[in-house]
């Protein structure tokens, strides 16, 4: 009997977010290239700050939790990942550079790609920060323009025209030391929202002009795709958790009460009557009018999106988008929020939903769930890793799908009035 292993590959993605961390394992047929949903954790977080470490305890124990969760699901113990980083440090850089091409009979090779790109990249990003992906977007060889991929074309000249996104290195080492602590290697580390983008968009879109949003509990990043390219990725360090917290605040009452006004009641457009809204936790009722409630929702919407808005200007796309906007992340459940975004961006928009695997499509279509799926997507094209048997129960000659679909199915109920 042939093993799983010369048939199969596994590919895992964890979503490293400021509130809470989401795995995903997806086993991918070799010969159809498509994955199935095998394993999903989600647990809570703690230990970081606006994207970032403060506490490495937090994160790895939280890794663990949600790859555990994970690897009982699908039976098989991963030790491998492709994992996402967060917060404002990350920046989105032009680069461009030029060397002359020194194989014999001038064919550009992949050694003269790397030292071309290198070029790019000295004295444009400085030392203390790490390259998280380069994104050429065209080469010029011995003046002509607009070429993809000049690998095996003849030269004498090689010039790149470039956008780098880079990281503080500081943050990710600490990150990297969260997920080994928790006996992970990091295999890719991508932004969150780059990570979402390769989830829920399409060739054409990325093509036409698009933005994914991904709004999560303490950062709110935006990733503008054109010509089939990233041209810009920012993050801005506010997100739903900050509405949380004005609703406790504003509405005096714990932070625990508060998120549920915001998971049951609240609107990103202001209502037209005010009504009397009831809250239930932990035996006690309380009683908030909607009126207050939309008054606080929209004061902090309103300066994220102005922000939002501010980064579309830099990125010189503001209004300029004619796929508009996809919104992914945890945030994007808050009731109305498409309508919000369209008036505030002046763009059409709507939700993420991530695409492209089989196995329990119907319960991971969530937007929550398009940077640990995207994640997934990014480790497929890794070296095959992470199919050890022995995370769970594992019956001899591979995973056993009905037992697992079964897992997930009770994993969903228990998660889907969140």
């Amino acid at each position: 009997m042939q093993s799983m292993q010369d048939t199969s590959k596994y590919a895992v993605g964890i979503d490293i977010g400021t509130t809470k961390i989401r795995c995903v394992v997806g086993h991918v047929d070799v010969q159809t290239g498509i994955p199935s949903i095998v394993g999903v954790g989600e647990v809570p977080n703690s230990g970081m700050r606006k994207g970032t470490v403060v506490n490495l305890s937090g994160p790895s124990t939280a890794i663990d939790a949600a790859l555990g969760e994970a690897e009982r699901m699908s039976g098989y113990q991963v030790d491998a990942a492709s994992i996402s980083i967060n917060g404002a440090h990350i920046l989105s850089t032009k680069a461009d550079g030029m060397i002359a091409v020194t194989s014999t009979g001038g064919e550009v090779t992949d050694d003269d790609i790397a030292r071309v790109e290198e070029v790019a990249t000295t004295g444009k990003v400085p030392a203390n920060r790490t390259i998280l992906e380069m994104i050429p977007f065209s080469y010029r060889l011995d003046g002509q323009d607009g070429i993809k991929d000049p690998i095996g074309m003849t030269g004498t000249r090689l010039e790149i025209n470039a956008n780098v996104i880079s990281a503080m290195s500081p943050h990710v080492a600490n990150l990297e030391k969260a997920a080994e602590q928790a006996s992970v290697h990091a295999n890719v580390i991508l932004p969150s929202v780059v990570a979402a983008s390769r989830a829920v968009l399409n060739e054409q879109q990325q093509e036409n002009g698009v933005a994914v949003i991904d709004f999560g509990g303490a950062t709110t990043s935006l990733a503008i795709y054109e010509e089939g390219d990233l041209q810009y990725a920012a993050v801005i360090p506010v997100g739903s958790n900050n509405i949380t917290n004005d609703l406790a605040i504003g509405l005096k009452t714990d932070p625990e009460v508060a998120e549920e006004v915001k998971l049951q009641h609240a609107s990103a457009v202001a209502r037209k009557e005010d009504k009397k809204v009831t809250v239930k936790h932990e035996k006690e009722t309380f009683e908030f009018s909607t009126n207050d409630i939309d008054e606080i929702v929209e004061a902090r919407l309103e300066e994220i999106f102005e922000a939002l808005n501010e980064e579309l200007k830099k990125a010189g796309r503001k209004g300029k988008l004619p796929n508009g906007v996809v919104i992914v992340g945890g945030g994007a459940g808050l009731k109305n929020l498409v309508e919000y975004a369209k008036n505030s961006l002046e763009l059409a928009v709507k939700k993420g939903v991530p695409k492209g695997f089989g196995g329990v499509a119907d319960q991971l279509e969530n937007p929550r769930f398009a940077a640990a799926v995207g994640l997934m997507f990014s480790d497929m094209q890794q070296p095959a890793h992470g199919g050890k048997p022995g995370g769970g129960s594992k019956k001899s000659g591979g995973v056993d799908l009905h037992n697992t679909k079964t897992k997930i199915g009770s994993f969903f109920d228990r998660f889907r009035a969140s």
